[in-house]
């Protein structure tokens, strides 16, 4: 089977080498892919955006099955489109991916079908965010409403805090462009989880649970970024609570297919774990990055026959197995990110990394046969181990033989377990 992976990131690339493990696989190709990519997938170029240009694609390349990573694709109706033309293609619909391009869409879903959540307002006015604080503590957080690359929350300390942040989100000097809406909330406490569920429309399966670290700086401080680092262990979470979440995701699906917008594919759930118990932070609607990257190399069962089964509405007969022990990924980014950055530096080192480790390439271009960086986050590196300090060493030893100009990453991916 040919499978075609839409995407250019870490995840993407994760995903085609999980799938080039499988051996029902006879190519893979990714659109448009990145320099790490081309080592096992033929890349073509595209704009994931262009739903016209991808379902030309499609037509051109004629896979068995199209796996989309990033969310741009999904809110523009890419699956909607292929599904018109009768092509096997594992993701949400556009209706269904609200759940994610729409902050406030996902806070009025959780509230009808009482998913636990944190307190909110969603406002449509710097004007209406002021006269909603009121009814809020000190600390609250500003959600842009719709698709920002993981940089749309910001965590504010004070009212002022909050409405300046509004102020640039309406505006567009926060996000390049100005949003309609976007959703006030209370600030939970806690260690997060990502738990990614398997849904086909009407079920919904565990698939694994890991834990990212968003923020730039150690000690979880600075600025949100799209995720510095993320691990996944078998004791992250107990199977108690794998159990419960797994019902949340059921909810989720349930709740989807009664308003007449069923939802499959992958389900990624953002938990606050506080001290009243877990609340829903957030849905995407696709595989989290870099938790996929850890996931990727834990997961034991076919990636194929997991998508399969979710293409053709049969989750409940597949058994995830994942590998015993602990995977970590360490995010190594560019100077400046995630505000503006330099691409075009010269990665140094690539060849010298263990094979016990794999190098999966975030932002990288091919320039003149060389591996350079291309975007804010660069490179993925990622490990097992039979155990979280096992599988970290590997991952910051493999870290101490790689470089490029401004290479930055945080050396505490973890922290809160090792504590």
């Amino acid at each position: 089977m040919k499978v075609l992976v839409i995407g250019g990131g870490g995840r993407e690339h994760a995903l085609v080498w999980a799938l080039r493990r499988s051996g029902r696989v006879t190519e893979v190709v990714c659109a448009p892919g990145n320099g790490g990519v081309a080592s096992l997938a033929r890349c073509e170029a595209l704009d994931v955006a262009d739903v016209t240009a991808l379902t030309d694609l499609v037509e051109r390349e004629s896979p068995g099955l199209v796996v989309i990573g990033p969310e741009v694709p999904l809110a523009a109706g890419a699956v909607d489109a292929l599904q018109e033309r009768g092509v096997r293609v594992f993701g949400p619909t556009r209706a269904a991916a609200q759940l994610e391009t729409s902050k406030g869409f996902a806070k009025e879903f959780m509230r009808r079908w009482e998913i636990p959540t944190a307190a909110y307002a969603v406002c449509h006015s710097a004007e209406i965010v002021r006269g909603a604080l009121e009814k809020f503590g000190g600390r609250v957080v500003v959600k842009a409403d719709g698709l920002a690359a993981g940089k749309g929350v910001v965590l504010c300390e004070s009212h002022g805090e909050a409405i300046a942040a509004a102020e640039e989100m309406f505006s567009g000097s926060l996000l390049g462009a100005a949003v309609e809406s976007l959703v006030l909330e209370e600030m939970l406490d806690g260690p997060e989880i990502s738990f990614f569920a398997v849904c086909d429309g009407t079920r919904a399966i565990a698939l694994a649970a890991a834990q990212d670290h968003k923020r730039i700086g150690e000690g979880d401080t600075g600025p949100n970024t799209g995720g510095m680092g993320a691990y996944s262990t078998d004791d992250l979470i107990s199977a108690e609570t794998s159990a419960w979440m797994r019902g949340v995701a059921q909810k989720v699906v349930d709740g989807m297919r009664a308003e007449g917008t069923p939802f499959a594919g992958i389900l990624f759930t953002g938990f606050m774990m506080t001290a009243s118990g877990p609340k829903v932070l957030e849905f995407n609607t696709r595989f989290g990055d870099p938790e996929t990257e850890a996931i990727m190399l834990r997961l034991e069962t076919d990636l194929v026959d997991i998508i399969e089964a979710a293409v053709d509405g049969r989750v409940g007969d597949i058994a995830v197995r994942l590998k015993p022990g602990a995977s970590a990924c360490v995010i190594a980014a560019s100077h400046g990110y995630p505000g503006k950055y330099v691409g075009g530096k010269l990665i140094l080192g690539l060849d010298h990394v263990n094979a016990d480790v794999e190098v999966f390439h975030a932002g990288t271009a091919l320039q003149d046969r060389e591996i350079v960086t291309a975007g804010g986050r660069v490179l993925a590196i990622t490990a097992v181990g039979g155990d979280l300090r096992d599988a970290l060493a590997k991952a910051y030893g493999a870290l101490e033989l790689i470089s490029f100009e401004g290479m930055q990453y945080r050396r505490d991916i973890g922290w809160r377990a090792l504590e």
